[in-house]
This record gives structure tokens, C-alpha cells and sequence, in this order.
């Protein structure tokens, strides 16, 4: 079975920024299911649909392919009410790649960095501009995110 092994963290500061544009994403969800996610994802010129299974710790199956575009695109427009906009940023650090997600629309303001690992026993080294750990706290997902956006409780 494929696995996603993953830690998500808040972002502290901008230190991160290296200059590059980033890649902007939209992404829809056609199940918000708990026992499983089915997403719809274009990013860039590319396009995925990934199903989910129910966490684990930060561990949970994962399955991705990649879709047409246009594929992509029409299967937005089935999606349950809530889309993520977000620019995804690929820092190097410490030996890994870490996504930063900057989000947009209702999810403005929000910043998270993840980093994928080989196994969940991996500690990988921090970097100086990541505070809180969010893995275990499920409104971060971006499936949650989808139905509850970070406008909604940010300030809570």
C-alpha cells in the first residue's frame, strides 16, 4: 500500500522566501469523507487525483495519478462546496524538501510548512522558521480546510 508519512508545521516568519514564484494550486474534494479524501488537484500545467485514507498518527494511505488537466478542471466543478487555493514553495532544508503552503481566499493568512519522510520514526532538523506542530490537529488538513477555512476560526 502507498503511504504518506508527513509533519506539518505553522510558519513563524518569511526567512523561508528564496525568490522563486512558487506554484499556485486549486484543489477540490469529492469525498470529505473521515475514513477517506478523494481530491482533485491542478497545479501549474499538471493535474492529480489523490485519495486519502484516515490518518494514523501522521501516517495514512495515499494513492495519486495524474489526470489531464482538462479532466482536472471539469471534476472541480463537481467538487463539494470549498476550494483550496494555495502557492506551494519547495525549500531545502537539512536534507529534506519542505512544501510551504501559502494560502489564499477564505485560508488567507495561513502559512504551513510539511515535510514528507521514509518513515515515521525520522526526526528531521527543524528550520529556524517553523514554530508550532499542526500534524495531530486535523484543521490543518486541507480537506478541514476546505469545509472550515482558516478565516472562520483564526481568530478564535
Amino acid at each position: 500500500m502507498a503511504a504518506e508519512i508527513e509533519r506539518k508545521f505553522l510558519v513563524e516568519d518569511d526567512s523561508w522566501i528564496d525568490g522563486t514564484a512558487g506554484v499556485r494550486m486549486i484543489q477540490g474534494y469529492l469525498s470529505h469523507d473521515p475514513e477517506r479524501t478523494v481530491r482533485v488537484r491542478l497545479a501549474g500545467g499538471n493535474a492529480w487525483l489523490t485519495i486519502k485514507g484516515r490518518s494514523e498518527g501522521i501516517t495514512r494511505a495515499e494513492f495519486e495519478y495524474a489526470i489531464p488537466p482538462a479532466d482536472a478542471r471539469e471534476m472541480l466543478e463537481w467538487c463539494l462546496p470549498g476550494v483550496i487555493y494555495k502557492t506551494r514553495h519547495r525549500v531545502p532544508y537539512g536534507g529534506h524538501v519542505w512544501e510551504v503552503d501559502v494560502f489564499h481566499a477564505e485560508n488567507a493568512g495561513l502559512v504551513v510548512a510539511e515535510v514528507e519522510l521514509e518513515d515515521a520514526s525520522i526526526s528531521p532538523e527543524l528550520p529556524p522558521w517553523v514554530g508550532a506542530e499542526v500534524s495531530a490537529d486535523p484543521r490543518y488538513f486541507n480537506s478541514c480546510l476546505a469545509i472550515y477555512p482558516y478565516a472562520e476560526w483564526a481568530d478564535e
